[in-house]
């Protein structure tokens, strides 16, 4: 598997001061990680960005090694889903709340969080701040793994703080940040 927690702390860690992260509880029973930043675009044009995730997301955190597998429905029942070789494929999310230009919250379990009994919430909510977008994410995990979920926290916090500010790029200069 290309996931690692070793691996999500060290690719996180340069994006990290682009943006607020935090890491807002963990503990045995799960863990809450919020990361906000700021992108000069509408919140229209990054919420349409969302449902490009192939042309953004970082092909290191994925199964195939390729952002190219790589879709996001942006509408309620819609799949966050990556094509494999030979016919396979993964649901990493599903939507589960869209609004357009305001947010969208999908519900799973990414990437190695699937091998666990987890269950996972990840909201995007986009707010308008002048001629720019904040972006608030935050990923609610719970469910069962040995040894409790706190030192899963940080490694989670670093990857998804990389991967918005990777939207964030690709949204500003139409390539992501790397």
């Amino acid at each position: 598997m290309r996931f690692s927690v070793l691996t999500m702390l060290v690719a996180g860690l340069a994006a990290a001061s682009a943006a607020r992260a935090d890491v807002v509880t963990a503990d045995a029973a799960g863990f809450q990680i919020k990361n906000t930043l700021t992108i000069n675009s509408t919140p229209d044009k990054v919420y349409a960005a969302l449902s490009r995730i192939d042309q953004w997301w970082n092909p290191q955190h994925t199964f195939s090694g390729k952002s190219a597998n790589l879709s996001l429905q942006t509408r309620a029942g819609g799949c966050f889903c990556e094509k494999l070789a030979d016919g396979g494929s993964v649901q990493h999310m599903l939507v589960i709340y869209a609004a357009p230009g305001h947010e969208l919250r999908l519900n799973g379990a990414l990437g190695p969080l699937q091998t666990e009994a987890a269950t996972g919430v990840l909201t995007l909510s986009l707010k308008a701040k002048g001629g720019a977008t904040e972006l608030t994410e935050i990923y609610t995990v719970s469910g069962w793994t040995k040894g409790g979920w706190g030192d899963w926290a940080s490694g989670v916090d670093a990857v998804l703080l990389e991967q918005i500010t990777r939207l964030k790029g690709y949204v500003e200069t139409g390539k992501p940040v790397q």
